[in-house]
């Protein structure tokens, strides 16, 4: 007479309920994969093989496997937490020993680098000084907390309509005497240091139809000009741009401050005055204020002064066979032969999913049901026992035999 079936049961039931433990226990544990015992049947072997009436002796655990579905995303209010939505992990660096997590949350620290709780840190593609993300060898993300270098403008445009409707001034142009133009806005240009300058234009209609003279000046010195701007009868601009412009400067700057103006687009039509566009490629020099993670995994720095300039790009590790990971704890996971090759790539290229900042993802894990596998997995562990229970019965009543 055999207890073994009854005390296989009560392990695998045991094992069981050790598995939807940790499932219950993790439950707000975020990235966390639920985990679920696989079953085998045990039979006895020998070199003949087994009859067909063969009786089992017992169950073993086959595996433990985790299951890789999507968890809810839950806002947060920190913009360095990201989730994950799609497949993928995020690749971490532990001095150069590579692990993967679902978990997201994520700091800077007093390096630059960008760290989960256990000082591990975050991987993807590099930026160069310009801000133009280079694909490579994925390394360690660490943050240029530098002050941005100030660049000078080489390029302003602006769109603006002139009034078509508007006479020659009586008086000679005078950048002092408003009535001397029929039009004028501003705009800030800056040198080589990043100071700022306030380019004036104006315009000054002729006598000839659909041609007006441009005056410029440069932080009300002297104005420059004039430089004839032309429209066709239908009111497009037809002078070639753009416009060279130079002006000296006395702040210590590269003088002579050069620069193109552009007024493609312009118009002249018979409404007034009016100015719909500035844009010039300079600005001043920036402290960084503030570091914000696309859904494209790009970390992109915002300044003080205005601008923002790519910082790296986080990358994303799948897998042909995830169950083949190895658990660590502290939400990693690590490759062996069974999981393949990682593969790399950006967020949102191929089977991989997206980022979204300032979310994570939560644990996947249904409590409802798994309240309902331990209540079965305790029936099952209660039935082995009473197995063992009778069998006990029996043997005693052999033993009673006379």
């Amino acid at each position: 007479m055999s207890f073994q079936q009854g005390l296989s049961g009560l392990n695998s039931s045991a094992k069981a309920l050790d598995a939807i433990g940790n499932n219950v226990s993790n439950s707000s544990t975020v990235g966390f994969k639920s985990s679920g015992a696989q079953f085998a049947d045990v039979f006895a072997a020998s070199l003949t093989g087994g009859g067909a009436g063969q009786v089992g002796i017992g169950t073993t655990i086959n595996s433990v496997k985790q299951t890789f579905t999507q968890g809810n995303i839950s806002v947060t209010n920190n913009p360095l937490d990201v989730a994950i939505n799609g497949g993928g992990f995020f690749r971490m660096s532990d001095n150069g020993a590579i692990s993967y997590t679902r978990n997201g949350q994520f700091l800077i620290d007093k390096d630059g680098y960008v760290v989960n709780a256990a000082s591990y840190r975050l991987t993807g593609y590099a930026a160069t000084a310009t801000g133009v993300i280079v694909p490579s060898t994925p390394a360690e993300i660490q943050v240029d907390t530098s002050d941005l270098t100030p660049q000078s403008t080489t390029l302003a445009t602006v769109g603006l309509n002139l009034d078509s409707r508007q006479s020659v001034p009586a008086a000679a142009f005078s950048i002092a005497d408003p009535t001397s133009y029929n039009a004028s806005t501003s705009m800030t240009v800056y040198d080589t240091l990043g100071n700022g300058h306030v380019l004036g234009v104006y315009f000054r209609k002729t006598a000839t139809a659909n041609q007006w003279s441009l005056y410029t000046n440069l932080d009300g010195a002297a104005p420059v000009g004039p430089t004839t701007v032309a429209f066709t009868a239908a009111g497009q601009l037809s002078t070639a741009m753009p416009l060279a412009q130079s002006f000296a400067v006395t702040t210590g700057a590269t003088s002579p401050l050069a620069f193109n103006l552009d007024f493609s687009g312009s118009t002249q039509f018979g409404s007034n005055f009016g100015v719909n566009r500035i844009v010039q490629d300079g600005y001043t020099s920036g402290r960084l204020s503030g570091v914000v993670i696309g859904t494209d995994g790009i970390v992109q720095g915002r300044y003080s002064n205005g601008q923002s300039r790519n910082l790296a790009q986080v990358v994303l590790v799948n897998f042909n066979n995830p169950n083949g990971l190895q658990p660590m704890g502290g939400n990693q996971w690590a490759e062996t032969s069974v999981s393949g090759q990682p593969i790399v790539g950006a967020p949102g290229s191929g089977t991989l999913g997206v980022l979204q900042s300032a979310a994570v993802e939560e644990s996947n894990v249904d409590l409802t049901a798994e309240l309902v596998s331990m209540i079965t997995a305790q029936r099952n562990y209660q039935a082995n026992a009473q197995s063992i229970k009778t069998q006990d019965q029996i043997l005693q009543t052999l033993v009673n035999l006379r």
